[in-house]
């Protein structure tokens, strides 16, 4: 299992709330950080010395948006060599984001947040399942 800490970044405390109750239910070791904002999200990637395991991050955030924020991250030759894989999360599923999360940069995963708790929680099930076989630079 990869133990790194699990990354949301979501401005809407009831949707933080739901995530994590739902992380919660699969009684993972990994610790849960949440940011409000990708000021703050950037400042502890760039000063963690953990590995994260996953960041979840919503497109639509005060200040820098998620696809900004992902742009900053491909653009970090260090954050970039973390290969920490990023999956957004959000209620947007706009046609134009999808495109140029897939075609601009190095996204691993684009999901519009499902309007129920079990559909949000199958959705992330298999995201983690997923990333906890799969192996990547970073796979210990």
């Amino acid at each position: 299992m990869k133990s790194g800490p699990i990354i949301i970044i979501e401005d809407d405390v009831d949707d933080k709330d739901v995530l994590e109750e739902i992380i919660k239910e699969f009684n993972l070791n990994n610790k849960l950080v949440w940011f409000e904002n990708c000021k703050d999200a950037w400042e502890y990637l760039i000063t963690t010395h953990e590995q994260p395991f996953i960041i979840f991050c919503d497109i639509n955030l005060p200040g820098q948006n998620g696809i900004e924020f992902k742009r900053q991250i491909d653009e970090n030759k260090a954050m970039r060599k973390k290969s920490i894989p990023f999956i957004f999360y959000s209620t947007t599923a706009n046609q134009k984001f999808v495109n140029e999360a897939y075609t601009e940069m190095t996204v691993q995963g684009f999901f519009q947040k499902s309007d129920s708790f079990e559909g949000m929680k199958k959705d992330i099930k298999i995201i983690l399942d997923y990333w906890k076989a799969c192996i990547h630079p970073n796979t210990k």
